[in-house]
């Protein structure tokens, strides 16, 4: 099981080229379980929906790979916070559903902010790194 931080999904829809498209991509061929929360969702909907993103979706678009990423994923909802752990609350909150769904990664291009992780059994480990891992080239 992993979690996928927002910059990753972003990352995914600016581009098919890259390691987040392959990671989604490899999501939703079932080859990876994914875990989500509400809070998680919101985060990703906030995000991608910016007008200053760049990303040349509409909102109904959005709305609709979104829900496609809820219909593919393990849903969870974190029942403690082990804030404050980690410098930004965002990121706490990535941890905490890392933690409760027994994700063993978080995969984002900020592993630096996920510092202390491994004192709870989650690894930040970059889109590459995790499809190379996983063999998913």
């Amino acid at each position: 099981m992993i979690v996928v931080d927002t910059n990753v999904i972003y990352s995914a829809l600016r581009s098919s080229l890259g390691a987040s498209y392959i990671l989604l991509d490899s999501i939703s061929e079932g080859k990876v379980d994914y875990a989500v929360s509400a809070a998680l969702v919101f985060e990703y909907e906030d995000v991608l929906k910016r007008p200053s993103n760049g990303l040349v979706f509409t909102d109904f678009e959005i709305d609709e790979f979104l829900d496609s990423i809820i219909s593919l994923s393990h849903r969870f909802s974190p029942y403690f916070l082990w804030r404050p752990f980690l410098k930004d609350r965002k990121d706490d909150m990535v941890l905490e559903l890392a933690t409760v769904s027994n994700s063993e990664f978080i995969v984002t291009f900020n592993i630096k902010d996920f510092t202390g992780s491994k004192n709870l059994g989650v690894t930040a480990i970059t889109p590459y790194e995790f499809i190379r891992k996983e063999k998913l080239l």
